[in-house]
């Protein structure tokens, strides 16, 4: 069994069980970026996820596609990836570099049989949605644009699930990742809005509670926190027996774009 991230900080390879693979995750505790590590966020959101998937594709015959923010050091990725879905994985360039591109190519081989597809591409949501690119290779939407167009098949839109952790902790990204939510929820749109799933840590209970009206008045979301006994079943059926201190103040909400 893994332990919590806050307990593994100093340890630069992670050796992570997940179901009938284990992937081995690189991370850096530089100070340069919070998201060159593992943090507490992403192992629960990645564990509900799990738990859920099943219900959350609506397109039968076809692999459901998810959009994450803010990847890290690809823990979500890999899983919603072992789990047969295709995987968007975004964030800034210095996370790229230092340690999510590494983490998902060198773990390829070991994901099962019949996993998803994982693209990893900048996405820096400070850039209106207007600009958005969908056939660049290395970005989405970047400070530094590349010319680099690709024959491949990218994922872009539509998603059938949007999900992100460990992303809301300063005032100054709260109305950019909202933009970003509701964009691709609107670009994702079909009978109804994907689901967003945001795992955050209650650090800062103004911020939290700034975000969520927000998301509500502001960009047309319908909010709804996951009761933490759902997160403690989905822990204890993956096998994690962690004391249940050692996970306070982890919040899972669903965020549904309301119509009209």
């Amino acid at each position: 069994m893994f332990s919590p991230a806050h307990s593994t900080k100093h340890i630069p390879l992670l050796c992570y069980p997940f179901a009938s693979s284990t992937f081995y995750l690189a991370q850096l505790d530089d100070g340069v970026s919070n998201g060159t590590a593992l943090w507490l966020g992403a192992q629960c959101l990645s564990v509900y996820l799990a738990s859920i998937h099943h219900r959350l594709n609506p397109r039968s015959g076809i692999s459901p596609r998810v959009v994450e923010l803010g990847s890290g050091i690809g823990l979500t990725a890999l899983v919603m990836s072992s789990l047969g879905w295709d995987v968007l994985a975004t964030d800034i360039p210095h996370v790229i570099s230092s340690v999510l591109a590494a983490n998902i190519q060198n773990n390829l081989q070991n994901l099962p049989p019949a996993s998803g597809r994982i693209n990893v591409r900048e996405l820096d949501w400070t850039i209106p949605p207007d600009r958005w690119t969908w056939d660049n290779s290395a970005a989405i939407a970047s400070r530094s644009p590349s010319s680099l167009r690709s024959s491949d098949a990218l994922l872009s839109p539509p998603f059938d699930l949007v999900c992100s952790a460990d992303t809301v902790y300063t005032p100054a990204l709260v109305e950019p990742l909202l933009r970003t939510l509701h964009a691709l929820c609107t670009l994702s749109s079909a009978a109804s809005a994907p689901p967003v799933y945001l795992c955050i840590e209650r650090r800062d209970p103004a911020l939290i509670e700034r975000m969520l009206a927000d998301a509500r008045g502001t960009w047309g979301f319908d909010v709804e926190r996951i009761p933490d006994r759902k997160l403690a079943k989905a822990m204890d059926k993956a096998g994690i027996k962690w004391p249940k201190e050692e996970w306070e103040g982890i919040e899972i909400w669903k965020f549904t774009l309301r119509r009209g």
